[in-house]
C-alpha cells in the first residue's frame, strides 16, 4: 500500500508540474529525483514516474521575477549536475532520458503552455547552468558505465556533441581524457555509423574550443592510432557515399594532427606509411594490396583528401628529432620525391577524368610548397631526380608569354590570377629551401646550367611589373631572387663576374626605393635588406663590380640610405661601407657626399655615434665631454654588470660589446677616412671626433679592467704585478684626461670664435644702425625744408657761407667779393636756370 501511495503522490507531483519546474521548487524536485532513483534499484514502477521528472527537467524553467535567474543559480546548477550524476542508476531508460533532457536544452521552440504567473527562463540560461555544474565532465566520466550498450552510449554522445559546441563544456570533456576515450571507440562495431559520425564531431569540436597540443597528446598514444588507423582504412573501403568521404577527410586531419604531435605511433603503426602510399598512389602508381580497386575521382572530398595527404608528407618531413630519422627513412624509401616533382611542368589541360584545370593548379601549387619542406631533407634524393633542370626549365616557362593564366582559387595560389607568379613564387621557393645548405652540388648544378643569368632576367621582369603595380607576392619574388643570387654568388669571384654589370644595375635601381615604402607594411623592408645583403654577396670582393657600383653612384645611395638613422639599417650599411672602404676608390666618393642642409659624411657618422651612445646610456656632460675616466666607452648596462671570472675561451663582456653596436664599424671607417681631413664638422663633431680617435685605447682599457678584476678575485698579487696593473691604469685614465682636454680645447676655442663672431655681427648692426640714423636725419631735414620757409633760409645761408668760405681764403683782401648764387635755392624745389 505505500508503494502505491507513492507512485500516486509522483503523479500528481508530475501532472503539476507539467507546464514546467518553477525555480523556487527545484530542490524540492531533485530531492524527490533522488529517492526515486534509489528506489528504482529496488522496485523496477519507480522508474517511469523517474523518467518522467526527469523529462520535466528538460522543458525550460520557470520564473516569476526576472532576478530569479540570479539568485536560483545555484539551485538550478546544483539540480542540472544530480542529473548527471543519476547515469549511475542501472537503467538504460532513465541513461536515455537523461540524455535526451540534455539535448533538450538546445531546443529553441517556446513551451507549449505556461503556469500561470510564470514565465520561462531565457533560452540559454539551462546551457549555462551546465557548464556551472561541470556536467559535460560527467557525461564523459559516465560513457565507462556504457561501454557495452551501443544505444546508450549513441545517447551519450549525442549529449557530449550538443556540449562541446561551448569552449567551457570542452575544457571540462577534456579534463576528463574525453580525446582518448572518444577516439578508442573509433573503431567498434555500429551498423549505423553513428558512433563514428559524434565521435569524430566531437574530436573536432575539441581541437577548435581548446588547446590542440593537449588534444593531440591525448590521442598520442599507439591504442588511439590503431583506432584511428582502423576507422580511416574503414570509410575508405567503405563506398562512395559522401558523407563516408567527409568524415573521412575529418579523420584525416586528425591524423596529420598526430603525425605533427606524435610521429612515431604514426610511423610505428604503419599508419604514416599508409598515407604516404596513398598520397602518391596516382603519381608513381606503385601496386599496394590495400590500395587494389581504389580511385580518386575530381568529386570535391576526394579533391580534399588529396590535399591532406600532402599535407601529412611535409608534416612528416619536419617531425620532432627524436623520430626524424624514421620518417626521412620512410620518405626516402618511398617515392615521394618524383611524385611531387611531376607537378613541376607546366600546366597542360587535364584530361576528362582527372582533375579540373583550377584543381589541377591548385594541387600543383600546393605540391611544391611541400616540396619546399622535403627537398631539404632529401637532398641526395633531390639531385638525382634532376631536380633542378626541372625547376629551371618551369621557372623558364613562368617567362613565356603564352596562353596560360592562373584561376587563383586557392591560399597557395594568391595573387597570380591571371598570371603565372604563383608558379614563380612557389619554384622560386622551392630552390630557397635548397642552395642555402652546405651542398655545393646543388649550387654548382644550377650555375652549371645558367641559374644566374637566368634569375637576373626573371628579376628584371618582376621589377619591371613592380612598376606597373606594386603588389607583395611580386616584392617576395624579387626578394627571393636576391636570396638565391646572394647565395649561389657567396665566396665565388667567377659567378660575382657573371652577376655584373645587370645585377648591379638592378642593385642600384632598388637602393633608389622611395624611403616612405620602407615601412608600408607590403614588403619593401624586406625586399631592402635582401638587396643589400645580395650587394654584400655579389659584389663585395669582386674588383669590376665594385668599380661598376662606384661609378653608378652607389656609395652615395647607400649614405643617402644611412642618413634616414633607421636602427636596423645603419649596422648592414655600416659593415658594407667598411667592406668597401678596401677598395681606394671608394674613401673620396665617401668624403665628396653631401645630405640634406649640405652635410658631409664625416658628421652623418658622429651623429650616428652620438646616437649610439645615447642608446646605450654611456656618461657624458651636455656638451659630450667624457665624465667618467675610467669607463669612458661603457654603457649603463656594462656598468651594472659584476666582472666573473671566464675560461680563455669565453670572451669577456668589454669583447661582446664591440659586436653588439655600430661603433666599431663607426671606428673602422673613421680608421679608412682619415680623422684629420673630415669638411663640414661643427664643434660638437669635433668633440665626438676626440673620442673616436681613441676607442681602440678605450676598448683596451676596458679590457686591462676587467683583467684587473678577475686576478684580484682569484689571486693574491706580488708587488711588481701590482705597480705593473696600477700603471697600466693610471695610462688609460691618462688618456681620458688627455681627450678631456682636447675636447674642453675645442670647446674653448668654440667659445672665442662665438664671441669674436659676436662682435662682428655687433659691429655690423652698429654700423647699419648709424647708417639708418643719418638717412632719416637727411629725410627729416628735406621734410623741413618742403614745409618751413624759415628753415629753408637758413639752410640757404649755410649753403652760402660754405661756397664763400673757400674764396675768401684764396682771394686777396682788396678783391670784391661776388655772391654766387645756387640755383634751385629761390623754392622749395628746383628751377631751371635761366639763359
Amino acid at each position: 500500500d505505500l508503494e502505491k501511495e507513492q507512485l500516486k503522490a509522483l503523479k500528481k507531483v508530475v501532472k503539476h508540474f507539467e507546464p514546467g519546474l518553477p525555480l523556487k521548487d527545484l530542490a524540492q524536485v531533485m530531492d524527490i529525483v533522488n529517492l526515486c532513483a534509489d528506489k528504482v534499484n529496488e522496485q523496477e514502477a519507480f522508474t517511469e514516474p523517474l523518467c518522467q521528472l526527469i523529462r520535466l527537467c528538460g522543458l525550460p524553467f520557470l520564473k516569476k521575477k526576472f532576478s530569479d535567474e540570479m539568485s536560483y543559480s545555484e539551485t538550478a546548477s546544483k539540480c542540472i549536475a544530480q542529473l548527471g550524476y543519476l547515469m549511475r542508476v542501472p537503467s538504460s531508460r532513465v541513461r536515455t532520458e537523461i540524455c535526451q533532457c540534455v539535448v533538450s536544452f538546445y531546443d529553441t521552440e517556446p513551451p507549449r503552455k505556461l503556469q500561470s504567473g510564470y514565465q520561462p527562463t531565457s533560452a540559454n540560461y539551462k546551457i549555462q547552468m551546465a557548464e556551472l555544474a561541470g556536467l559535460a565532465e560527467t557525461l564523459v566520466l559516465s560513457l565507462a558505465l556504457v561501454e557495452n550498450q551501443l544505444l546508450e552510449k549513441l545517447w551519450v554522445l549525442r549529449a557530449l556533441q550538443h556540449l562541446s559546441s561551448s569552449g567551457a563544456n570542452c575544457r571540462l570533456m577534456l579534463k576528463a581524457q574525453a580525446a582518448s576515450r572518444l577516439c578508442l571507440y573509433l573503431g567498434d562495431a555500429d551498423p549505423s555509423g553513428l558512433l563514428l559520425l559524434h565521435s569524430s564531431d566531437i574530436l573536432c569540436s575539441l581541437l577548435e574550443n581548446t588547446s590542440r597540443e593537449e588534444v593531440v597528446q591525448q590521442l598520442s598514444s599507439l591504442e588511439c592510432v590503431y583506432a584511428l588507423k582502423a576507422a580511416f582504412v574503414e570509410l575508405l573501403l567503405r563506398g562512395p557515399g559522401r558523407a563516408e568521404r567527409q568524415l573521412r577527410n575529418d579523420l584525416l586531419v586528425l591524423a596529420s594532427l598526430v603525425a605533427a604531435g606524435a610521429a612515431a605511433a604514426m610511423l610505428e603503426s604503419g599508419f604514416a606509411k599508409l598515407l604516404v602510399v596513398l598520397a602518391t598512389f596516382t603519381e608513381a602508381k606503385i601496386p599496394n594490396p590495400l590500395l587494389k580497386g581504389l580511385k580518386l575521382t575530381n568529386s570535391p572530398e576526394d579533391f580534399e583528401m588529396k590535399k591532406l595527404l600532402f599535407n601529412v608528407i611535409g608534416v612528416l618531413s619536419t617531425a620532432p628529432s627524436t623520430s626524424l630519422a624514421l620518417s626521412l627513412q620512410l620518405l626516402r624509401d618511398s617515392d615521394v620525391m618524383p611524385a611531387l616533382l611531376s607537378y613541376v611542368r607546366p600546366s597542360q589541360k587535364p584530361g576528362a577524368r582527372d582533375w579540373s584545370a583550377a584543381q589541377y593548379e591548385e594541387l600543383q601549387l600546393h605540391a611544391m610548397a611541400v616540396l619546399a619542406s622535403v627537398a631539404p631533407v632529401l637532398v641526395e634524393k633531390f639531385l638525382s631526380c634532376q631536380a633542378n633542370t626541372l625547376l629551371l626549365l618551369f621557372l623558364e616557362w613562368c617567362l613565356d608569354q603564352d596562353a596560360f593564366s592562373g584561376q587563383g582559387n586557392s591560399f597557395h595560389a594568391r595573387g597570380g590570377r591571371g598570371s603565372k607568379l604563383a608558379q614563380m613564387r612557389y619554384g622560386l621557393r622551392v630552390l630557397r629551401s635548397v642552395v642555402p645548405l652546405c651542398h655545393g652540388a646543388v649550387s654548382l648544378s644550377l650555375c652549371d646550367q645558367g641559374a644566374i643569368s637566368q634569375l637576373l632576367d626573371i628579376l628584371k621582369y618582376t621589377a619591371d611589373k613592380s612598376k606597373e603595380q606594386e603588389d607583395a607576392i611580386l616584392l617576395e619574388i624579387q626578394a627571393d631572387l636576391l636570396f638565391l643570387l646572394s647565395a649561389l654568388c657567396d665566396s665565388d669571384l667567377h659567378r660575382k663576374e657573371l652577376f655584373n654589370p645587370e645585377g648591379v644595375d638592378l642593385l642600384i635601381s632598388l637602393l633608389q626605393m622611395d624611403p616612405r615604402k620602407i615601412h608600408s607594411g607590403v614588403g619593401h623592408n624586406h625586399l631592402l635588406f635582401t638587396a643589400l645583403d645580395c650587394l654584400w654577396s655579389c659584389v663585395l670582393g669582386c674588383p669590376t663590380a665594385e668599380d661598376s657600383f662606384l661609378q653608378r653612384q652607389g656609395i652615395g645611395l647607400l649614405l643617402d640610405l644611412l642618413a634616414l638613422k633607421q636602427k636596423t639599417l645603419c649596422n648592414t650599411i655600416l659593415g658594407i661601407l667598411v667592406e668597401f672602404c678596401d677598395n681606394p676608390k671608394t674613401t673620396s666618393h665617401i668624403s665628396s657626399w653631401r645630405g640634406e642642409k649640405e652635410q658631409t659624411a664625416g658628421s652623418l657618422l658622429l651623429e650616428l655615434w652620438r646616437q649610439e651612445e645615447l642608446e646605450l646610456g654611456v656618461r657624458r656632460d651636455p656638451w659630450g665631454r667624457i665624465v667618467d675616466m675610467k669607463q669612458p666607452m661603457a654603457g649603463s648596462f656594462q656598468r651594472q654588470q659584476e666582472v666573473v671570472p671566464l675560461p680563455a675561451t669565453c670572451p669577456s663582456f668589454a669583447i661582446m660589446e664591440v659586436s653588439e653596436n655600430a661603433r666599431a664599424k663607426l671606428y673602422c671607417l673613421f680608421c679608412k677616412l682619415g680623422f684629420g681631413a673630415l669638411p663640414g664638422l661643427s664643434a660638437q663633431d669635433f668633440v665626438t671626433l676626440a673620442i673616436v680617435r681613441r676607442y681602440l685605447d678605450f676598448k683596451v682599457a676596458e679590457v686591462w679592467s676587467e683583467l684587473c678584476e678577475e686576478l684580484k678575485g682569484e689571486f693574491k698579487l706580488v708587488r711588481p704585478d701590482e705597480e705593473a696593473l696600477r700603471v697600466i691604469s693610471e695610462g688609460s685614465e691618462s688618456i681620458g684626461r688627455m681627450v678631456a682636454a682636447v675636447q674642453a680645447e675645442v670647446l674653448d676655442n668654440q667659445q672665442q670664435q662665438e664671441i669674436q663672431e659676436e662682435e662682428r655681427t655687433y659691429a655690423r648692426i652698429k654700423a647699419t644702425q648709424k647708417q639708418k640714423e643719418m638717412v632719416n636725419r637727411s629725410w627729416e631735414s628735406f621734410l623741413a625744408r618742403t614745409s618751413n620757409f624759415e628753415a629753408l633760409k637758413k639752410v640757404k645761408r649755410l649753403q652760402e657761407k660754405s661756397v664763400e668760405a673757400p674764396r675768401l681764403k684764396s682771394k686777396p683782401q682788396t678783391e670784391a667779393a661776388h655772391s654766387a648764387p645756387r640755383k634751385g635755392l629761390g623754392g622749395t624745389v628746383s628751377t631751371p636756370a635761366v639763359v
